[in-house]
């Protein structure tokens, strides 16, 4: 299985399939690279990469979990695999992760996929697209009491009522869940700062690349609003809303999903 070290050391952990026009996947909050598990499907028509970020997944936790920790080893991994004219595909806090790479990164990209994103996760005056900061306080001290209780509550949370028939749900408890690999427990703790704390609004108007960004209707975690208010201040930016869906509209919709992509891609 292949892995990089960043130049300040950290080791990461990728997946590589399929051949062409490299596409890099950034997953969210306390996950790993293999929920693009169905996503795979996509390797006939792209090099597709599944980066699992610091502290996650396979990759080795490190001394920072701050988003500019996590844009820095995303530039040093393009870098060290020689990536150029690539999609990078961030879901949720791989959102963040990709906006704030972007300067670093913006000669290596053709376009970006942002996927139950937000520019930032807490409300704030003039800004109701996210959840109050209570919740992520909230959040961290429930992680710190009850680790696994929590985290299994986050994950069942991602998903709408009646989003998922019982076969669906198995599939990806399955495929996605028990093929993965769990956070390092710090890692999940410190990165809980980045959704407190981070504000990417000012930076979106930057992004000059294609962007498509795809959100649940019934997303609680990070609301489809918050969508289409990057889409508003973003230069080129199309908005797909799945309906009846919540966080993580490529696990329960993927061939929907899976074919916007192909979609997109096939426009650059």
């Amino acid at each position: 299985m292949p892995f990089i070290e960043t130049p300040t050391g950290v080791s990461l952990h990728y997946q590589e399939t399929g051949s062409g026009r490299p596409v890099v996947f950034l997953h969210g909050w306390a996950m790993s690279g293999q929920v693009w598990r169905f996503q795979k499907e996509l390797e006939n028509a792209c090099r597709l990469i599944f980066l699992d970020q610091r502290g996650h997944g396979q990759s080795a936790p490190a001394a920072g979990y701050a988003v500019e920790d996590y844009a820095q080893d995303l530039a040093a991994f393009l870098e060290k695999l020689g990536l150029e004219n690539a999609v990078l595909v961030g879901w949720s806090l791989g959102v963040q992760v990709a906006l704030q790479a972007f300067p670093a990164l913006r000669d290596r990209l053709a376009a970006l996929v942002l996927v139950g994103g937000t520019a930032r996760f807490t409300t704030a005056d003039g800004y109701p697209h996210g959840k109050p900061p209570v919740e992520v306080k909230g959040l961290g001290l429930r992680l710190r009491r009850d680790h696994q209780k929590t985290m299994g509550d986050f994950f069942k949370g991602m998903f709408a009522e009646q989003e998922l028939d019982k076969a669906q749900y198995q599939r990806i408890v399955h495929e996605i869940v028990m093929g993965g690999h769990s956070p390092d427990r710090e890692a999940a703790r410190e990165s809980l700062n980045i959704l407190a704390a981070v504000d990417q609004r000012d930076q979106l108007a930057q992004v000059d690349r294609p962007v498509l960004l795809l959100h649940g209707e019934l997303d609680t975690i990070c609301p489809a609003s918050a969508s289409q208010y990057m889409a508003g201040r973003l230069p080129t930016a199309t908005v797909d809303i799945f309906p009846g869906c919540g966080h993580a509209p490529f696990m329960t919709r993927p061939e929907r999903f899976n074919e916007l992509i192909r979609s997109f891609i096939g426009t650059l």
